[in-house]
């Protein structure tokens, strides 16, 4: 298996950084800081949970003719085995490369709403998918 307690360190991660993004599912856009938590704080699960889908892929899987540095690549690999669902995942990945380039924060108000319901619930769908591999793990 792989790397013993990086692979739970990994998910965990993953599961508090969802837990913070979800503050923001009642939050009010028009607060302070509240724009820019979000962005921050989906640009952090999105990245722990596509270097998870790696791990699982490599590990669980046992794929490993992907581009492993590729967050493209592993989301393909993952639709392939049924991790993740549709294409979603690669427009969140749009998505979070444009909001490393939100200097005003106009990027993330125009995709809070879509971070909070469409995004937030394939994050929640990916954590009970790796749930049931973790544990058998």
């Amino acid at each position: 298996m792989l790397m013993g307690n990086l692979y739970i360190d990994r998910f965990n991660s993953f599961c508090r950084s969802l837990d913070t993004l979800s503050l923001s599912c009642n939050a009010d856009p028009d607060k302070p800081f509240v724009l820019a938590a979000t962005a921050q704080s989906f640009n952090l699960t999105f990245d722990l949970s596509w270097k998870l889908m790696k791990d699982v892929l490599l590990e669980h899987f046992g794929i490993s003719d992907f581009a492993a540095g590729s967050p493209k690549e592993t989301l393909r690999a993952a639709f392939s085995v049924g991790l993740i669902a549709d294409d979603t995942w690669l427009k969140m990945l749009h998505v979070k490369n444009t909001l490393i380039h939100d200097y005003n924060g106009v990027v993330a108000e125009n995709y809070f709403k879509l971070i909070i319901t469409d995004y937030f619930s394939q994050f929640q769908m990916l954590k009970e998918a790796l749930q049931k591999i973790v544990i058998q793990s």
